[in-house]
């Protein structure tokens, strides 16, 4: 993990911005959250589809996360409540947004034309390695808490591996491919905001979100496409290759391992997990209908 620009040793209470293209960005937060104490802290912003999620729907919105629906249907006043309900418990938040609203993917071009059109369109700057920002679940977010938090994190994740021989960029690690090793390294640049930086109105954060993300492509394109092979694969400025002493990663291996070992390794275990999956599914999607 090799790290760029300020992040906070200490622990703080953020709305983290990032641009999206795999599952492992979701993993990204806390890779960053655990090096600030802030593991549990963590909470999301996710697509409404994802609360039918076998046991991690319900887990998510237990934990603090939002669902939201896309352009229309987005139901603004929910998205306030909850979020309301977290300051008034106190709840530490980390609470993480990915503006794009979908995953960057070089293998669906349309998706990205379409983005492009749509800035072109709205007079805005066409971006090349990020999409076009959609500011109403950041906006609400920012605009109910702004009492309550430290600070914006702006995050831009770029993996190593991800061009092919061509040199064109090409789809992101799965999961799997980054617990495998296939990508070796991620690189994350890390800019702190504070909120009197950040305009109140929506259609003043709506053009800052959209130059933020033009500051997310110009590091992208020096990542990716820089003229001088030596400038490539890596964001400009001093970088920390960050590594986490085992104290903050064996206990929680250790504990977990041994927990699922315990039951996978006997008959009535195995059928204590199966049933925790089938009934935790099924009484969490009921949850989750009934109580958004």
């Amino acid at each position: 993990v090799i790290i760029y620009g300020d992040l906070p040793k200490h622990k703080e209470n953020v709305i983290y911005l990032s641009n999206h293209q795999c599952t492992v960005d979701w993993i990204i937060a806390d890779m960053l959250a655990i090096r600030q104490n802030a593991l549990g802290h963590v909470r999301y912003v996710l697509k409404d589809g994802l609360k039918w999620l076998p046991l991690y729907g319900w887990y998510f919105s237990q934990h603090g996360g939002v669902y939201v629906k896309r352009s229309a249907k987005f139901n603004e006043k929910e998205m306030r409540e909850k979020l309301r309900a977290q300051v008034k418990a106190e709840t530490p938040m980390y609470l993480v947004i990915f503006p794009e609203g979908t995953r960057y993917n070089p293998e669906i071009p349309k998706v990205i034309a379409d983005s492009q059109s749509f800035a072109e369109k709205e007079g805005l700057a066409i971006l090349k390695h990020v999409l076009t920002p959609r500011v109403k679940a950041t906006h609400v977010a920012i605009d109910t808490m702004k009492d309550y938090l430290d600070a914006v994190y702006d995050v831009t994740v770029a993996y190593e591996g991800t061009v092919d021989h061509k040199g064109q960029r090409k789809l992101a690690p799965s999961m799997t491919e980054f617990l495998c090793k296939e990508c070796p390294r991620v690189h994350i640049f890390i800019d702190r905001i504070e909120l009197k930086d950040i305009p109140e109105e929506q259609m003043y954060m709506r053009r800052w979100l959209h130059e933020r993300f033009e500051i997310k492509d110009k590091l992208l394109i020096e990542f990716y496409d820089a003229k001088d092979s030596k400038r490539r694969n890596k964001f400009p400025g001093k970088s920390v290759h960050s590594k986490l002493s085992l104290k903050k990663t064996l206990p929680s291996l250790l504990f977990l391992g041994g927990l699922t070992a315990s039951m996978l390794l006997t008959e009535s275990g195995r059928k204590l997990y199966v049933k925790t999956w089938i009934y935790g599914t099924l009484i969490g999607c009921l949850w989750v209908s009934i109580k958004p």
